[in-house]
């Protein structure tokens, strides 16, 4: 993709790939979030020698996601209302993604929309949004209260997991972004949940991978370029070593849920203290490593989900990799029939694509659609 043109066929593309994203995330999420946290032999015990092959039910129907795919979708919506209020003056994208992450944290405790909030947009006022769906506790408590977490003071020092890298896919459709620039905001962002450099500095580097897919790069040269930003990061090894590892397993044999188990502890308790299960870094390791070896979508997140570690974390981070690489038609059609919210997921995508490729002619300082300023308020 040509960044800066955007012909029709350049803005077919990054709408394709932008779907692909958010839906190879979510497909990812509801496809492993049955088995997140089983050992490969429960998994095997339950769906059978090849474990988990297809979507099965879950949160009372199959297809249903996870907190993971409701933050993503509010992190769409922080980047568009940053858009949307740069009109005023202000441009302070981290300030409206944790506006957007407080409109999800309404969705966990709110028996549903209250209709009184002028700023909530159309996507807060989705009822199916209103579920809690395995939150993450840093999410929870990090917002939990109006005051925002940053690099220097951030909220939870000691969360790593996988939590804030699985919204974090959506700074990497930020097509015309220096991938430096992506970093910085998506590493800022998880920084207000996730305080512990591995758990946002994995949410940089997937981001930033994104971000190489979506303009054409390979995932190998996306994955070094993250790798090239994370070393000027102080705290980087743990991420930068569990990517290393991700990449020399692609030449260690055959594809197979014994080399993902390698890449990431086998057991909830595995890896960091007692009660902890894996952290971010290697759940990105599984999902680079099974998004490098994938022979199509469903066989890398098959691969993805079918381990002792966090499945749905590492199933949704994969799908967002497979899914920006090769757009919305790639995806397969039958877990998407079934993929609780696609409406809501497609909306969003189109909106962020129109946003990023004719948002002048949708607002500015001296213009406004009144229909997109309804769905995107700027307060």
């Amino acid at each position: 993709m040509v960044t800066g043109l955007w012909g029709r066929v350049e803005q077919q593309d990054f709408r394709s790939r932008v779907r692909g994203t958010l839906l190879g995330a979510a497909i990812g999420d509801a496809l492993g979030a049955p088995v997140a946290g089983h050992t490969l032999t429960g998994i095997r015990d339950a769906h059978g020698p090849a474990g988990l092959t297809g979507p099965v039910p879950a949160g009372g129907r199959r297809g249903a996601v996870t907190a993971a795919t409701q933050l993503t979708l509010f992190t769409v919506d922080g980047l568009i209302r940053a858009h949307v209020r740069r009109d005023t003056g202000a441009w302070h994208p981290p300030t409206d993604l944790h506006r957007a992450y407080l409109r999800w944290a309404a969705t966990q405790h709110d028996w549903g929309p209250d209709e009184r909030r002028a700023d909530n947009g159309w996507l807060a006022r989705e009822e199916w949004l209103y579920a809690r769906r395995s939150p993450d506790r840093a999410c929870l408590t990090g917002f939990a209260d109006d005051v925002l977490g940053t690099l220097e003071h951030p909220k939870n020092p000691g969360a790593r997991s996988a939590a804030a890298a699985t919204r974090s896919a959506p700074f990497g459709l930020l097509v015309g972004w220096e991938p430096a620039l992506v970093l910085q905001l998506a590493v800022e962002c998880a920084a207000q949940s996730h305080g512990h450099p591995a758990g946002y500095l994995a949410a940089g580097a997937h981001a930033v991978i994104v971000h190489g897919l979506i303009r054409g790069d390979s995932l190998d040269s996306a994955v070094q370029r993250a790798l090239g930003l994370l070393g000027a990061r102080p705290g980087h090894q743990p991420v930068t070593d569990a990517l290393q590892r991700a990449m020399a397993a692609v030449t260690r044999g055959a594809p197979g849920p014994e080399v993902v188990e390698a890449l990431s502890p086998a057991s909830p308790g595995a890896g960091h203290g007692p009660g902890h299960g894996p952290g971010a870094e290697e759940v990105l390791a599984v999902a680079v490593y099974c998004a490098l070896v994938a022979e199509d979508v469903p066989h890398g997140l098959r691969l993805a989900v079918n381990h002792g570690g966090d499945s749905a974390a590492a199933g949704a981070l994969c799908g967002a990799l497979l899914g920006a690489q090769h757009g919305e038609t790639a995806l397969p059609a039958a877990w998407l029939a079934e993929l609780e919210g696609r409406a809501a997921v497609l909306e969003i995508a189109d909106d962020f694509a129109l946003e990023l490729t004719q948002g002048p002619s949708l607002h500015g300082p001296a213009l406004a659609a009144p229909g997109w300023l309804a769905r995107y308020p700027r307060g």
